[in-house]
């Protein structure tokens, strides 16, 4: 048996609170830093803000990574492209249907009570590229898959999966 491996990296939009927020942080630390230099408590607070700084920036810039293998997908948070979380392994037996966001196909499933996973850059193109997976009846996975894995995912649940 031929195993198909396909693997799509996708950025997520960053918000301008973030940018904003990883700007005010790295400069309130820079001015702590140097307030402290006179008076100590002020280095205390320059840690403070330098942590808050480091997280901010980790959030700031964020890509998701998509990996095909084997009739599995699993999707990777990329932190500022540094450091991985792994977000979640899905199982393509589970899936009862992945069709673009707006597709006609998906509107028995839209006033469901469902959990939802956004895995996507969050902005709408047109033509819509963000497509969303029902999974194992309870969960909504929305991602945004290249051709080439929209086609390898088709060639393991032809019935389920619709590009229209």
């Amino acid at each position: 048996m031929s195993e198909t491996y396909v693997e799509c990296l996708v950025a997520k939009s960053g918000s301008w609170l973030m940018r904003f927020l990883k700007t005010l942080f790295i400069m309130l630390t820079v001015v702590f830093v140097i307030i402290g230099m006179v008076f100590v408590p002020g280095l205390l607070v320059a840690i403070v803000t330098g942590v808050a700084a480091y997280f901010t920036y980790m959030n700031a810039d964020i890509e998701y990574e998509y990996l095909y293998l084997d009739r599995e997908i699993s999707v990777d948070k990329v932190m500022a492209k540094s450091r991985r979380k792994k977000m979640g392994s899905y199982n393509l037996e589970q899936m009862e249907i992945f069709a673009p966001l707006n597709s006609h196909r998906l509107d028995s499933y839209r006033n469901r009570q469902l959990k939802t996973l956004d895995y996507s850059s969050g902005v709408a193109a047109q033509p819509e590229k963000r497509y969303m997976m029902i999974w194992n009846g309870s969960t909504k996975i929305i991602l945004e898959p290249n051709a080439e894995m929209i086609k390898a995912i088709q060639g393991v649940s032809p019935r389920k999966v619709f590009t229209d």
